[in-house]
């Protein structure tokens, strides 16, 4: 199952999504409910399966509209968690060790985007702006916080499903300080979407999916999300040692080898980033300075 976020008559709905055109750029599904995919999570206790198949049966409105249309999947998460260094291979290509914990950042909810948005990058922060390919995982379910006990069981559990984002990043502004924060949150930058699958039907580090990076139809990244050195459900127990994940928050796992950074390949005007999961969909984002 996968469901987007598409703007109805004003309101953000979540929809089901049947059948994607990417050659008349186009989705079509039915509407599941009339308020969007993170106030579904919010607002249903019994999982997010059960309220959209109740919500089928009530409403089921045909739909098809542009993918430049998509809203993020998750509009305004409460907390965004980022994690850097999570591919060996990305990890040799910046010149650091493996790490033994993972290393956290946070992404404010201002940075996110459609999946399909221009990007528009000021002067000042032009110098180096970077794509990173990533994995999204969407919580379902709230796991508590402030202790050492969250199982396996209960992180697979509390996952909603998953998505593509590009952790957008400003390079020069990132390695200002030893914290990253002011590299990785310019406004509406990170594109994030195009629908969430979920997990109880499709595990993407499980299958092996492969993740990809395009740059005006150039290969940038290409890598298997089972090499992620702290896979999902070990990035949830690890977070929950300290703070509670509510339904609608997002972890976003890495990006692997092939940053433009990298390559010393920085992102100019008119650039067009393609990201792409396999089972997932694809993000893609034109970059206007």
């Amino acid at each position: 199952m996968k469901l987007a976020t598409v703007p109805i008559s004003g309101a953000k709905c979540t929809v089901l999504v049947e059948d994607v055109d990417y050659q008349a750029h186009t989705m079509s599904g039915r509407v599941a409910d009339r308020r969007s995919i993170g106030d579904l999570l919010r607002g249903n206790a019994t999982g997010l399966r059960p309220a959209v198949e109740s919500g089928l049966r009530r409403d089921g409105d045909p739909i098809t509209v542009s993918l430049d249309e998509l809203s993020p999947v998750v509009r305004r998460p409460e907390k965004i968690f980022c994690v850097g260094l999570n591919y060996r291979e990305h990890i040799v290509e910046m010149g650091h060790p493996v790490p033994d914990h993972p290393t956290l950042f946070v992404k404010y909810p201002s940075a996110v985007t459609s999946p399909y948005a221009e990007v528009t990058v000021p002067p000042a922060l032009s110098a180096k702006a970077d794509y990173e390919g990533e994995l999204a995982v969407v919580i379902g379910t709230r796991v508590a916080g402030g202790r050492d006990d969250v199982s396996a069981e209960e992180a697979r559990a509390a996952i909603a499903g998953y998505a593509v984002m590009n952790d957008f990043s400003q390079r020069d502004w990132q390695y200002r300080t030893q914290q990253w924060l002011q590299g990785k949150n310019l406004d509406a930058s990170s594109g994030f979407g195009p629908w969430l699958t979920l997990a109880d039907e499709y595990d993407p580090v499980e299958a092996g999916a492969v993740l990809r990076t395009w740059v005006n139809g150039e290969l940038r990244q290409e890598h298997s999300t089972a090499d992620l050195v702290f896979p999902p459900v070990e990035l949830v127990r690890y977070i929950g040692n300290f703070a509670s994940l509510e339904p609608g928050d997002v972890i976003v796992t890495g990006t692997p080898e092939g940053v433009g950074a990298g390559s010393d390949r920085f992102l100019a005007d008119g650039d067009v980033v393609r990201i792409e999961v396999d089972g997932l969909g694809a993000v893609e984002s034109t970059i206007r300075m």
